[in-house]
């Protein structure tokens, strides 16, 4: 790979009139909003080399994100990832998807930005953490709401979950937990919202939660790992008030909401769509309707969602082995899966529209995925823009590339930008 300061290479041929994409290039080019100046590389993969640009674009010296972006999940971006994209390649009222949506952060994003969302996931929880945010209550509604809430449980909570609630917390639970399953379709905005938070604040490692201490909240252990953590801890569950908790993160998730936000809630929010089912289908959206995607896809085999959200099933009522979620193993497989997935964007994009796609290292940096997302969607009809490296580090353009930056932990984001013709 060149480490010159290069120009922008003429392969790509971008016309004259794709003023966006000559504006964009230009524009992270010329960077230098937190005092660094982006340096320019070539990456030399697929069917003609491509620019490398690198800098310190978002995160470490910019602003806070929004409070109500704040719900865990494993493997997620920062909203300022496609907040950077979203605010440099669409308009207001334009249309933002993401076909892996997580915990739906582009989604929200996109809809705080006045643009409609539509998120694709396989994972039925994804709807379940992120719906509730397209239109919030306000903390009045929710905690009158859990004020008229009753929380006895007179019936036998499931075995082995002792070892993360103390008694009577696991009561509240299980009558929560009855409480929705017994709505079903019926819940209201507010209703779902106190899912949401409810099944945010499970387990964690701070009186937070309502576990007792364990992993991060975005992964789940099972009873038998909990024990041992319990007996090296010398630890015991302790009451936790359910209702008190759930108040407690609400208010945080929504503490610098302003009335503006509410408002592009109210006009994008519920208009907004998820669609729960495989990335290769994104059933039920209209073609020639999107105009960007963002969104980081699951990496080969490093992270297993059903084994990190059995808990977070339990109590929505969903049976984890029965979601079909995608663990592949080798990275052709893998390719083969984001190959279909590219092609059904393209159906789905408008033309000129574009798709930015967090690619990551993995296996301590042995495989870079930009390398395969390339020629994937070069195969399925997408022009590769460039690949822009987000460095929060910025310090020598080398570490962003060699091994030493490229193991776990690493605080670079890399994204491959491409475009429908």
């Amino acid at each position: 790979m060149s480490t010159g300061n290069l120009e922008f290479f003429s392969a790509i041929e971008i016309s004259k009139e794709d003023t966006r994409t000559q504006d964009f290039v230009e524009y992270i080019k010329q960077f230098d909003d937190f005092g660094t100046v982006t340096q320019v590389h070539e990456l030399h993969v697929g069917n003609q080399p491509v620019p490398v640009y690198v800098n310190e674009f978002w995160t470490s010296k910019q602003r806070a994100a929004s409070s109500i972006h704040e719900v865990s999940y494993r493997a997620c971006f920062k909203p300022q990832l496609p907040r950077f994209f979203i605010e440099q390649l669409t308009s207001e009222g334009d249309t933002v998807l993401d076909p892996f949506m997580g915990r739906g952060t582009t989604l929200i994003e996109a809809i705080l930005m006045n643009r409609f969302g539509i998120g694709c996931d396989i994972n039925p929880l994804s709807n379940v953490l992120c719906g509730p945010r397209f239109n919030p209550p306000t903390l009045n509604q929710v905690e009158k709401r859990l004020e008229r809430l009753d929380l006895s449980y007179d019936g036998d909570p499931p075995e082995d979950l002792d070892v993360f609630f103390q008694e009577d917390t696991l009561k509240e639970l299980c009558a929560l937990r009855s409480y929705f399953a017994d709505k079903d379709s019926k819940k209201d905005v507010v209703d779902r919202w106190i899912q949401m938070v409810a099944t945010n604040r499970l387990t964690g490692h701070s009186n937070g939660f309502f576990s007792v201490y364990t992993l991060p909240p975005n992964q789940a252990l099972t009873a038998d790992r909990q024990r041992l953590i319990n007996a090296k801890r010398e630890q015991e569950p302790e009451y936790r008030d359910v209702k008190k908790l759930i108040l407690k993160k609400s208010k945080s998730l929504l503490k610098n909401l302003e009335e503006k936000d509410y408002q592009s809630f109210k006009q994008f929010g519920k208009k907004s769509k998820i669609v729960i089912g495989s990335s290769k289908e994104a059933k039920g959206i209209k073609a020639g309707s999107v105009d960007l995607v963002v969104t980081s896809p699951p990496f080969l085999d490093v992270v297993d969602y059903a084994s990190d959200n059995w808990l977070r099933c339990w109590f929505n009522n969903l049976e984890p082995d029965t979601i079909p979620i995608s663990i592949h193993r080798n990275v052709e497989s893998w390719s083969a899966e984001m190959t279909e997935t590219f092609k059904r964007m393209v159906k789905l994009l408008q033309k000129g529209a574009y798709v930015a796609f967090e690619v990551g290292e993995v296996r301590k940096g042995k495989i870079k995925l930009e390398d395969h997302v390339i020629p994937a969607a070069e195969k399925a009809g997408l022009t590769p823009i460039l690949v822009l490296v987000n460095d929060q580090e910025f310090t020598k353009t080398s570490n962003c590339w060699g091994v030493s930056n490229l193991e776990k932990g690493t605080n670079t984001n890399r994204i491959v930008l491409l475009k429908k013709p």
